[in-house]
């Protein structure tokens, strides 16, 4: 059985958890389009709709980080931030003109 207090299992969820939270989120935002309860994404708001979903999903590394942190497992906190902090600096680097213009 792995350890569950390991740098490189919070490396992993904090690789793997975004990429399922944009899933998600993507499949809802399509979903309540396709019922009607959002706008349908013009070609003015699918760039700010992009960033936002990629946003969210960045952010879903706040589930397993909380967990991480009530069950005091520190080197999986840790493992859980780099990956975070990658994706976030590739998130400005995208969106850094639609940001600072």
């Amino acid at each position: 059985m792995t350890d569950k207090n390991s740098l490189l299992l919070g490396f992993t969820l904090g690789c793997i958890v975004p990429v399922l939270g944009f899933v998600a989120v993507e499949f809802l935002f399509q979903t309540f389009t396709e019922a009607g309860w959002i706008d349908a994404v013009s070609s003015e708001s699918a760039g700010r709709r992009l960033r936002t979903i990629a946003l969210i999903a960045i952010c879903c590394n706040l589930i397993p980080f909380q967990i991480a942190k009530n069950q005091k497992w520190d080197d999986t906190m840790r493992g859980i931030v780099f990956p975070t902090l990658i994706y976030v600096v590739a998130w400005i680097w995208k969106f850094h003109n639609e940001l600072f213009a």
